[in-house]
């Protein structure tokens, strides 16, 4: 995933004018800096509670714990791409512009197969009655680590073709983009668009459906409430992820159609798609701000270990954590099984 820059150097795409230039970019500096504040808060408090949880750790939370780094990961780029916005041009140099890029692509991949590793996970724990991964701690690293080492891999194509240079005929406007000649821009473009649409959305889409689509049949004819309690969140982050990324995905993939040919590209087309690209980026930006705010709206157990934790480490009072406490982290047997993130 890149920032678009495209709105702000329309000449190297097309000579279409530049009517996307009186976009406020103001707002959209507002919503990098707000997620990034949100998405700092949300989920340090996340990585906080996983991490002491010591022993009591399964296989999910260690999976949630890995989302909250690559969310901050990802979130920590946004204030350098808003000063990108703010002033008009890039000020940072290749190294921090391929070091971001390569960052913020890397941790998309592994905030998205993360996901789908939890859909398997629940997957096996509820449909396939098995906690084989909870068993074998060690595999859940494994899989942890492997998931790092496929989206830094996926990353390089970003981090080796992009620079900070000035683009022919814009004298003070360094920008951060794919540094590669004209005549083959729009086919890198496409090939690594299409790449991201694959890999970092619809395969593990598909994943999260299968998973999700039997583990809800199947408690839909279980009478444990604890799990179906469970699932709440688990399908809140997959529902947000869709409502977050599918805009975007779907105007980037009309985008590709018309660099390639399978659409024809006119001055208002080009200018619709690049408004749309605008606007869907940024509803695709929040995405790493949105899951902490669903565990503790909607994870009563998430809020429980949260006040655990505090109360722990002589941060909280004990009349402040029984007042607000719900019930209790270990009430159940089967909590064990059950993400206490959830």
């Amino acid at each position: 995933m890149e920032v678009t820059t495209d709105y702000m150097y329309p000449e190297l795409i097309t000579p279409c004018p530049n009517t996307t230039q009186h976009l406020n970019g103001t707002v959209l500096v507002l919503v990098y800096i707000i997620v990034f504040c949100l998405s700092l808060l949300g989920n340090t408090v996340v990585i906080f509670v996983v991490y002491f949880m010591e022993n009591r750790r399964t296989s999910t939370d260690v999976y949630l714990m890995h989302l909250a780094i690559a969310d901050l990961l990802f979130s920590l780029t946004l204030p350098f791409w808003a000063s990108y916005i703010h002033a008009g041009r890039w000020i940072f140099g290749t190294v921090m512009c391929k070091l971001l890029s390569g960052m913020q692509e890397a941790t998309f991949y592994c905030c998205v197969f993360l996901l789908a590793c939890i859909s398997v996970d629940r997957y096996m724990a509820i449909v396939k009655a098995t906690q084989f991964l909870n068993q074998k701690r060690h595999l859940v690293g494994i899989v942890c680590a492997l998931v790092w080492l496929c989206a830094f891999l996926l990353s390089i194509p970003v981090i080796v073709n992009r620079d900070a240079f000035t683009p022919e005929g814009m004298e003070y406007a360094m920008t951060c983009h794919d540094n590669v000649t004209a005549e083959n821009m729009d086919n890198w473009r496409v090939s690594l668009r299409i790449l991201r649409h694959t890999l970092g959305f619809f395969i593990p889409l598909a994943v999260m459906l299968f998973c999700y689509g039997f583990t809800v049949c199947k408690l839909c004819h279980s009478r444990n409430s604890q799990k179906q309690k469970a699932m709440r969140v688990i399908l809140c982050v997959v529902l947000a992820f869709v409502i977050c990324w599918l805009p975007n995905n779907i105007t980037e993939f009309i985008d590709n159609l018309m660099r390639a040919g399978g659409v024809m590209e006119t001055c208002q087309m080009r200018d619709r798609i690049d408004v749309a690209l605008y606007v869907t980026q940024a509803m695709a930006f929040t995405h790493c701000a949105i899951n902490p705010i669903l565990y503790a709206f909607i994870g009563k157990k998430f809020r429980n270990q949260l006040l655990t934790s505090l109360f722990k480490k002589g941060l909280l009072g004990r009349d402040v954590m029984s007042r607000y406490r719900v019930g209790s982290v270990y009430s159940s047997v089967s909590s064990r099984h059950t993400s206490v993130t959830l």
